[in-house]
């Protein structure tokens, strides 16, 4: 894992000496440790490290799920939670700071590098993840009159938009770089959340997309991935 730089938020000093330790005598790059969440906004914003590890309880007002939160949306970072608890507050912590995962105290070496391994493998993942080329035509005719514009990313039906959100527009996108060709759940999950989220969640948003648009206009193939319906020449 070399080459990887990471920053420590964590309020215990002890703690963070232990996880540095542990970190560095796996090849892993600790630039920093921190112990508040205001400076940890501020130094991770501009070191922008590949991980974060985020502890929720630090020294000052702002909590570490605040700091996270406040830290994904001007970075890519990719945080992981240190806690000592693993209820549903701590689950929907994560979520909402758009966490990679968690590991709960006392945690040992094992836990720490499959994690870490787990979060930059789905970084590297991501990078190799097909993105719409920019040889795509303009427009691409879709069934029942849908249309979807790729260097804009909107989708119309009967010239008019069709209200979707960002995840539902990065579905609709990568779908359209092959039409009537089936994309592997893998590849959607990394595209869309760039991360391996389970079934539960991509039928939730595929559900949203054919609300929102017609229930034919995306199929499910064979259970294994999804593909977008082109309109025929004939038709």
């Amino acid at each position: 894992m070399d080459n990887i730089k990471v920053i420590i938020v964590e309020d215990e000093l002890i703690a963070a000496e232990f996880l540095k330790e542990i970190l560095q005598s796996n090849g892993v790059d600790v630039i920093d440790i921190i112990d508040t969440g205001r400076e940890a906004i501020q130094v991770c914003c501009e070191k922008k490290p590949d991980v974060i590890f985020m502890d929720v309880m630090l020294k000052d007002s702002i909590s570490g799920a605040e700091a996270a939160l406040s830290i994904s949306q001007n970075i890519d970072s990719k945080i992981i939670f240190l806690t000592a608890y693993t209820d549903q507050e701590m689950i929907d912590y994560a979520v909402e700071a758009n966490a990679v995962g968690y590991l709960t105290k006392p945690y040992n070496e094992a836990q720490i590098i499959a994690t870490l391994r787990l979060c930059t493998n789905h970084h590297e993942e991501v990078k190799n993840i097909q993105k719409p080329p920019q040889e795509l035509p303009q427009e691409i005719e879709l069934v029942h009159g849908f249309v979807y514009l790729t260097k804009h990313n909107r989708l119309l039906k009967d010239s008019k938009e069709v209200e979707l959100g960002p995840k539902a527009l990065k579905l609709i996108s990568l779908l359209c770089t092959q039409p009537n060709i089936s994309i592997s759940n893998e590849q959607i999950s990394m595209y869309v959340y760039e991360e391996l989220v389970n079934d539960k969640t991509l039928r939730s948003l595929l559900f949203r997309v054919r609300c929102a648009t017609h229930e034919d206009l995306i199929k499910n193939v064979s259970g294994t991935g999804y593909m977008i319906q082109a309109k025929e020449k004939s038709e």
